[in-house]
């Protein structure tokens, strides 16, 4: 098993709004874990550069939080990792990601 990634991630179609040094802007989240996400977003912003994230949950209630740029793909959308979640946000991130359940291997579940 690779140990590349610490948290597991999980696929989502999320609404997000994220405001950085230049604007605040909406996109998408397709993917998200414990330790960041990747926000599907034509805006540009700057690897390095700060942004406050906010995360529309399915019951329509919002998680905000601090996060870095770690890597972008022009006219696709960039990563984030988390930087910052106060107790009430990390623990709404949880129950987030409990709800979507951890990605699993490519199988098609059989009903």
């Amino acid at each position: 098993m690779s140990e590349r990634r610490i948290s597991q991630r999980v696929r989502v179609n999320l609404n997000a709004r994220w405001e950085g040094v230049l604007a605040r802007r909406e996109g998408t989240i397709c993917d998200i874990s414990s330790t960041g996400c990747f926000i599907l977003t034509s805006d540009e912003v700057e690897q390095g550069e700060l942004v406050r994230l906010e995360i529309e949950t399915p019951t329509e209630g919002w998680i905000y939080l601090w996060g870095e740029v770690v890597y972008l793909i022009k006219e696709m959308g960039f990563a984030v990792h988390f930087t910052g979640a106060g107790e009430s946000e990390q623990a709404m991130l949880d129950l987030l990601l409990d709800y979507y359940g951890p990605e699993e291997t490519n199988e098609v579940k059989q009903s």
